[in-house]
């Protein structure tokens, strides 16, 4: 988007020329609340929403939630300061409104942000909700010991009570961005009465780990890990005529097809979560069943990971260690070799349909932050070209080795009907270069688990390549591209709660991403470093993204979810409701 059309779209939704002016030189965020299409006139009389996430939460803790499925689940029942709606615009959840420069809650030098708490608010057991509580989450995931997967947003800012309705955050740095302490899913709160105890070391301990108390519109009544979450009506809820449904069910467990059925065929259910089926299942079903697949546009790179450390030797009770770099894949023409074997064309075709762009880039949008520099290619030739010219040469068995290290690989991915088909398309190619592909399927519940006693998760990355679709739950990239920053490493010592599951460094990255925390302007500045830090993951092959992948839910003729391709998709819970 331009800058003269950025302006103009701030205009439209409600500020002056010289504040959107402003706020462009700030950063670019759109801070406007879009108008609300909820209908309903009373809470309540909805009667039972029903979901279905067939990956199914493992704990209700949003500090610990390394995967959507947890943040869904602890969504339910805590919410943010604010949530991201379908246009990329930040609505007020538990904030009393959005900071701007006309209401001074930015500063004009980026340093600071004022956060005004709704009055009112109580927590589920009738505790008051207030500026306490705020200040206690900053310091319960800041800090190491409590091995929180949100260390990384509230590490490096100062949070202070200003009144018991009012808080400010500081940054170390002019920071254009703002919008991630306390906004969607990970930002949700947890209540200080209920969890100072267990910050730090004792912080797995928490009973309410599991059993949550919180500010949302549903009240939590049962829990049962992978399985199903129950909740009620929250009668005190701070949201006027909300919620609009009596009670709430997430059931998890079984796989995407059997989910999409539920909703779509038989309407067991009223939401299922994720449809990862292809297309061409997905359109028999909507023929005259009683649902359909929604479509919702974002930034979910399909995307093939690869290990930079060697799965298979173990230092100290730790495997995939970055002490140890991997003998084979640490090799950037192996690397290179692999991306040429993506057959992404088939795999849209025969997998993807209707919910896949073919891109060679892992930041898909906004269109400020997609970089026109990368490109894509499926040749079998051109891998066994670089292979021969690196030295990899085929054996009596068929397979590559050089050195008496072969070109073997274990390739892993949930048990999902399109990452297992894509498995075999990209094993297929794989063969024809020379390089033996072992495949491994996990159970999702399992691959995407915060127990740090699983061996079989994403983050452990116990294997060379591993499969699956990330989120960038916010309409900026700078926590999405954070992941894979050389502070952030998954390991033992921080209980593999590191998002750089990779354990891949690049100091050049690294100062990409912090020159970008401070670009307040102009915005073209800031986007170029996000551009660059795209560019590098591609150059390097440090990641493979397959496909540009739309989130695809299932949704009963009659429900009105309200959906974001900027946050998961319990976020605006609240404005979900029925029409007859």
């Amino acid at each position: 988007m331009s800058r003269r059309s950025f302006v103009q779209r701030l205009i439209a939704v409600g500020f002056t020329a010289p504040m959107a002016t402003q706020i462009l030189a700030l950063g670019g965020v759109a801070m406007a609340q879009s108008a609300s299409f909820y209908k309903p006139t009373k809470r309540g009389g909805g009667g039972a929403l029903r979901l279905l996430w067939w990956q199914g939460p493992t704990l209700l803790n949003p500090h610990f939630a390394v995967g959507e499925k947890d943040l869904d689940g602890s969504r339910l029942f805590y919410e943010p300061l604010a949530s991201w709606d379908a246009d990329g615009h930040l609505n007020p959840i538990l904030a009393a409104e959005i900071p701007s420069l006309q209401n001074g809650g930015l500063s004009a030098d980026g340093d600071s942000v004022i956060r005004k708490l709704k009055p009112g608010v109580k927590w589920h057991d009738g505790t008051a909700f207030t500026a306490d509580d705020v200040v206690f989450n900053w310091e319960y995931s800041r800090d190491p010991a409590t091995a929180a997967v949100t260390i990384g947003t509230y590490r490096d800012v100062i949070v202070e009570k200003v009144n018991d309705l009012i808080i400010r955050v500081a940054f170390p740095k002019p920071t254009p961005f703002w919008a991630v302490a306390f906004v969607g899913p990970s930002g949700c709160i947890i209540p200080k009465h209920l969890f100072s105890e267990f910050k730090g070391k004792k912080s797995r301990e928490a009973p309410t780990n599991m059993k949550p108390v919180g500010t949302g519109p549903y009240k939590f009544v049962q829990f049962q890990p992978g399985d199903l979450i129950r909740g009620e009506l929250n009668p005190d809820y701070h949201m006027a005529n909300r919620p609009y449904f009596d009670s709430i069910e997430m059931k998890g467990g079984g796989d995407a097809v059997s989910a999409a059925r539920a909703v779509i065929q038989t309407g067991d259910f009223d939401f299922a979560w994720s449809m990862q089926v292809e297309d061409e299942v997905l359109q028999r079903m909507e023929k005259g069943g009683k649902g359909k697949a929604v479509y919702i546009s974002g930034n979910n790179p399909e995307t093939l990971f690869i290990n930079f450390a060697d799965p298979n030797t173990d230092v100290d009770g730790e495997r995939s260690s970055i002490k140890v770099r991997h003998p084979v894949l640490s090799e950037p023409a192996v690397r290179k070799a692999l991306s040429l074997l993506i057959d992404r064309e088939t795999i849209k075709k025969a997998i993807y349909g209707r919910a896949g762009r073919i891109s060679a880039n892992y930041v898909n949008g906004p269109e400020e932050f997609v970089s026109k520099n990368t490109s894509w290619e499926f040749s079998i030739e051109k891998a066994s070209a670089l292979l021969d010219e690196a030295g990899w040469n085929r054996g009596a068995d068929g397979i590559r080795e050089k050195n008496g290290k072969k070109l073997k690989f274990v390739y892993q991915t949930t048990i999902n009907g399109p990452r297992q088909k894509v498995q075999a398309i990209v094993k297929q190619a794989c063969q024809k270069a020379g390089i033996d592909i072992e495949l491994k399927s996990i159970v999702a519940s399992v691959f995407f688990s915060s127990d740090v006693g699983n061996p079989d998760t994403f983050s452990k990355f116990y294997a060379d390549l591993e499969v699956f679709a990330s989120t960038m739950l916010q309409p900026d990239p700078g926590r999405f591209l954070n992941s894979f920053n050389s502070r952030n490493i998954a390991a033992k010592e921080n209980k593999w709660q590191g998002t750089n599951f990779l354990r891949w460094v690049n100091k050049a990255y690294d100062a990409a991403l912090e020159a970008a925390d401070t670009e307040t302007a102009p915005p073209i500045k800031r986007a170029a470093f996000y551009v660059k830090c795209n560019d590098l993951l591609w150059q390097d092959t440090a990641l493979i993204p397959l496909m540009q992948r739309l989130v695809v839910h299932a949704s009963s003729n009659t429900l009105r979810p309200a959906l974001s391709g900027w946050t998961s998709a319990t976020d605006n819970l609240q404005d979900w409701y029925r029409e007859s």
